[in-house]
């Protein structure tokens, strides 16, 4: 093994330890699965913004965006980017407040107990229904950030993926099985500093062995249609590609999402006071702005690298390694540089590890506490559901693995699929259920089936027809769902006054 890749791996090892140090700190705070699953609404604002943020990220910010520009210019990444720049704006906006306060006036620690306590559901039906669906979407999401791991430690050091993917997967159960939401918390807010660093790392880095940010905007602008707004670079015709309206449309729907994400809708729960959400959503937002745009440009200098020789041209979902190419290349200038390469690559790790805690999180509370305790009503002492808890962790991750066992799996496709399935499930039910008085618990239901139903209809029998219909399946079923939603809701008996009190209640406590 070279100079470089110890000290490569002596960085990501102190990292790694460090996230597992963490863990077995904080498991001694959990004296009852509600503190395992919601840290007992203790969190700072500071680290509420940046827990949130780095769990909404993931791999695909310093992997996935990267790779689409580096191979198709800035447009398709740069509405993305807008889209959810001003997603995670309005989410903080109009949902943070909301969602903490009416989750503390209903007692509730997860979305789907929310969702039916909110809306009477006695037999719990709509909980069950609800965590069914977060356990189908957050598997393969979590698959995607095990598959990125895997892909890292793969490129860099020749292992086989597989076991890499494994290895790295294990770390990431260890430190959340230990600690729970405190432990996923706390190592996000670190990981959140560590992908910034690799951020600033890489940027500075490329610029300069692209031969200047001169050489770099040259290049870019040399290639039809590679910085505009209005097309996409199309690199096998050399020729730029038409993005129209409705394609900027579709692609800026991912800020939809944003809505029902139970992982960043957590962080929101578990804020120790509703004030001090105003800073959190001021340091969210301009950390996404910034991270986003720099991850972009990060790709559009990968390919001025390319063109300055200093690292070759990767195609399809290869091009979701530059980052990794960039810091190989950079442990070979001594042993300084080496050590700062095993920082970006710990912070490609802590990007997948920040959204992969809150999602085995998130899941594994589906079966223990909504599935088996709210829906089935499996009587349990403290000890038992935290066993149940860990157990069921354990077991997603390992359904994770297995589907993430192929590497020429795309981290930007499979996190996208999962994106559209919590948005267009999730996010119209929770606006209704903050903002519409009239919503029940049937045209709750009745929408959460038909857009988690028309994400799979719309992504592999509407889509593939091309042409009008080639849109991003969040858009058609969050609108469908909420279609549904209103109509059902009015076609059925009005929610009880117990539940409309309870609602009451809730806007008096303000807005």
């Amino acid at each position: 093994m070279t100079t470089a890749n110890i000290c490569i791996l002596i960085s990501i090892g102190v990292y790694l330890f460090a996230m597992l140090a963490i863990g077995a700190w904080l498991a001694k705070r959990n004296g009852s699965a509600d503190d395992f699953y919601l840290g007992g609404r203790k969190l700072g604002p500071f680290v509420t913004a940046m827990s949130a943020e780095a769990s909404d990220m993931s791999s695909w910010l310093l992997m996935g965006l990267p790779g689409l520009a580096y191979l198709t210019g800035i447009c398709d990444p740069a509405w993305t980017a807008i889209g959810l720049a001003v997603g995670t704006y309005l989410n903080w906006l109009i949902v943070a407040k909301r969602i903490r306060r009416y989750t503390v006036l209903t007692d509730s620690i997860t979305m789907p107990e929310f969702f039916s306590k909110r809306f009477g559901d006695d037999r719990n039906v709509l909980r069950g229904i609800a965590a069914v669906v977060i356990i189908v979407f957050f598997v393969p999401y979590t698959a995607s950030g095990f598959a990125a791991c895997g892909k890292l430690f793969s490129s860099l050091f020749g292992v086989d993926y597989v076991a890499a993917m494994v290895i790295s997967g294990a770390v990431i159960v260890i430190y959340t099985a230990l600690g729970g939401f405190l432990a996923a918390s706390f190592t996000d807010l670190i990981q959140s500093i560590v992908m910034t660093a690799a951020l600033v790392i890489v940027l500075c880095f490329g610029v300069a062995t692209a031969g200047g940010l001169d050489a770099v905007m040259q290049n870019a602008m040399a290639l039809p249609g590679y910085l505009s707004m209005g097309d996409k670079f199309d690199v096998a015709a050399n020729a730029a590609v038409p993005y129209g309206a409705l394609t900027i449309v579709s692609t800026m729907a991912w800020g939809l999402g944003y809505f029902g994400m139970p992982h960043i809708l957590l962080r929101f729960m578990a804020i120790e006071d509703e004030r001090k959400l105003t800073l959190s959503r001021r340091v969210a937002t301009s950390w996404v702005v910034i991270s986003m745009f720099v991850a972009i440009f990060i790709g559009v200098v990968g390919l001025g690298m390319t063109a300055a020789d200093a690292v070759p041209f990767l195609s399809g979902s290869d091009s979701e390694t530059i980052i990794v190419r960039i810091a190989s290349l950079l442990s070979t200038h001594g042993v300084v540089a080496a050590l700062l390469a095993g920082v970006i690559l710990a912070g490609i790790l802590a990007a997948t590890m920040s959204t992969a805690d809150s999602q085995l999180l998130a899941a594994s509370s589906s079966v223990s506490k909504d599935l088996l305790w709210g829906l089935f009503r499996v009587q349990m002492s403290e000890k038992t559901a935290m066993l149940i808890a860990r157990v069921s962790l354990i077991a997603i991750a390992i359904v994770a693995m297995f589907l993430a066992r192929d590497p020429d799996s795309s981290v930007f496709r499979i996190v996208s699929f999962a994106w559209a399935g919590f948005g267009a499930a999730f996010g119209p039910g929770v606006l209704f259920a903050l903002f519409w008085r009239r919503a029940n618990k049937w045209g709750i239901l009745a929408g959460m089936v038909t857009g988690g139903v028309m994400v799979f209809v719309w992504k592999f029998l509407v889509r593939p027809l091309g042409g009008g219909f080639d849109i991003y399946e969040l858009l058609p079923a969050f609108l469908l769902n909420c279609v549904v939603v209103v109509i059902v809701s009015l076609l059925t008996a009005a929610p009880e006054k117990r539940i409309t009190d309870q609602f009451d209640e809730y806007r008096a406590l303000g807005k």
